[in-house]
């Protein structure tokens, strides 16, 4: 719809080049169709017939031996435009346009929004300071401060730990690749590697328990052990993967004895999860290769999708260690690389990912913890079950714009921030993390916009992984479980509590989402939008209030 202001680089005569802003809003369309039939207007506006006296300046000449109604229609024109110039008053020109909200606009450029949050976030802690300043003394009171700064060595020690015992994931798959005995990948390797995944998991899980860390030191552990593990688990299936891929090609230099089988095509990564059909990987089962075409295809396997690089080239420390720091949790040969790093906006990523931790701190400091410490001293005296919904819906009701805010802080921090400036560092040039989730019309929607590296990995290791085995629903159903279970473990180390609250939440989205997608709800672009929203912040405050005082 509209244009944005920018820069218009113009060069008139052999002169040098001038910079002349565009319009910021559109013309007006019937006003530009006619003056570009007239043919006195280039497509960037300007004139190219010189004015006169007796026109406007944009007429074009009529051959006379026009037809009657071309000098009609001229003439009419230039009687209009002599009209307009000879008013008093100025007129507005009207045309069928839309506003900008209106859902038949295609107006998508609202970054002050963007910017009204921050300052709405900056009047927010201007003012809390001044009211802790008139009432204490000292315009900050984070009392959480000490949660911060508690078991900060052993956390570091311990997370260095983590982090660098997966590496012994590269030797392990060595192993894989070089056995041609009980130890290859198809062999004992897959049993042996998910052993140790799991061992791997069961310790770290419970280290924090254990050791009683504080839940602030607890969350960001098990958040990174999260991401570590999914990322040692991609690195390991695929690169086991490759391995079988590359003992089938080699199998294929004596093609007497070697396998005929058709290389088996998992879903491409651009399937969403409810689109894949079953009766086309069955034809893809069913088809049979030529011997010259399957081994081009396993051996264009084996190579990276930019071409430099080749399976096992890749299996080296300084490669697994570039992949450790890269911000994606599915494995590759190779990524795209960004020409440099940009340091100053690293820089700038690095200071929003303090700011937004600070701006959580206050706004749970102010208006998360009062609210819940209130609350659980008036369930100790609640007298009857009325009583104690009462105060849980009123709880509720009182968190649900902090935790909002809180929302939107956590989204930015990781997604924006974090995952931002690891992309920096390693120059990581795929930076579409998430997509425009704010506009999903149900959670499978919302799950695959809202954290784009966790869907990849879900959508190729978990769901591709089971639809050799299982049909789609049960696919779907064990994608959602494994989810749901990673969800409940993380709100169990916020709160030091297992209640299944969270785990119950996330699989009862499915049969949400198979409402949302009824023919009676289908469709209803806007209905469906501001129930996802309701749903969303209603559920996290509620969350919340039955982990922390139930």
């Amino acid at each position: 719809m509209s244009e944005s202001t920018s820069i218009d680089p113009r060069n008139y005569g052999g002169q040098s080049e001038y910079l002349q802003p565009r319009a910021r809003k559109p013309a007006n369309p019937q006003l530009l169709r006619a003056q570009f039939d007239d043919g006195g207007l280039k497509p960037n506006g300007i004139s190219t017939l010189p004015s006169s006296g007796l026109s406007s300046g944009r007429s074009t000449p009529i051959p006379p031996d026009a037809p009657p109604s071309v000098h009609a229609t001229s003439s009419a024109r230039r009687q209009i435009r002599a009209q307009q110039k000879q008013r008093l008053f100025p007129t507005i020109e009207y045309a069928a346009r839309v506003s900008h909200f209106d859902p038949k606009s295609d107006y998508r450029d609202f970054r002050g929004f963007f910017v009204l949050f921050w300052i709405g976030l900056a009047i927010m802690v201007i003012s809390t300071m001044l009211r802790n300043l008139k009432e204490t003394g000292y315009p900050l009171s984070i009392k959480q401060w000490g949660l911060f700064t508690e078991n900060v060595w052993e956390l570091g020690l311990s997370d260095g730990a983590m982090v660098a015992s997966t590496a012994l994931s590269l030797p392990l798959h060595k192993l894989y690749m070089k056995s041609n005995g009980i130890f290859r990948w198809s062999s004992l390797g897959m049993a042996i590697q998910s052993i140790f995944q799991a061992a791997w998991l069961a310790f770290w899980v419970n280290l924090p328990f254990l050791r009683n860390w504080t839940w602030t030191a607890q969350v960001f552990f098990t958040l990174h052990l999260l991401t570590i593990f999914m990322k040692m688990h991609s690195y390991a299936f695929y690169n086991g993967h490759l391995s079988e891929t590359r003992r089938r090609l080699n199998d294929l230099d004596n093609p007497e004895t070697a396998s005929k089988a058709a290389a088996y095509k998992y879903p491409r990564p651009q399937t969403h999860l409810q689109e894949i059909s079953q009766e086309e990987t069955e034809k893809e089962h069913r088809h049979e290769e030529s011997v010259n075409q399957l081994r081009e295809d396993l051996a264009y396997e084996l190579t990276s999708p930019l071409g430099h690089v080749s399976y096992p080239q890749n299996l080296t420390l300084g490669n697994y260690i570039e992949y450790t720091f890269c911000p994606t949790l599915c494995y590759e040969l190779e990524y795209p690389r960004t020409p440099n790093t940009q340091w100053l906006e690293l820089f700038y990523k690095t200071l929003a990912v303090f700011g937004c931790i600070f701006l959580m701190t206050v706004t749970s400091e102010e208006f998360v913890i009062p609210v819940l410490d209130e609350s659980a001293i008036r369930l100790q005296s609640s007298r009857n079950i009325s009583e104690f919904g009462l105060i849980l819906a009123e709880t509720t009701s009182r968190l649900l714009f902090p935790f909002m805010v809180i929302f939107l802080l956590v989204f930015l921090v990781i997604f924006e921030y974090v995952l931002g400036a690891f992309a920096e560092i390693t120059r990581f040039a795929d930076r579409q993390f998430y997509a425009d989730w704010w506009n999903s019309c149900d959670w499978l929607e919302f799950s695959r916009e809202w954290n784009i590296p966790v869907h990849h990995f879900f959508r190729r290791h978990v769901y591709s992984a089971s639809r050799g085995h299982m049909p789609r629903p049960v696919a779907t159903v064990i994608t959602f479980f494994i989810s749901a279970l990673a969800h409940e473990l993380v709100m169990g180390c916020i709160t030091k509590k297992l209640r299944g609250y969270g785990f119950f939440a996330m699989m009862l989205q499915m049969p949400i989402v198979m409402v949302q997608r009824s023919k009676w709800v289908r469709g209803r672009t806007l209905l469906n939008n501001v129930l996802f929203w309701c749903s969303m912040i209603l559920g996290l405050s509620m969350m919340c209030a039955l982990y922390v005082l139930v």
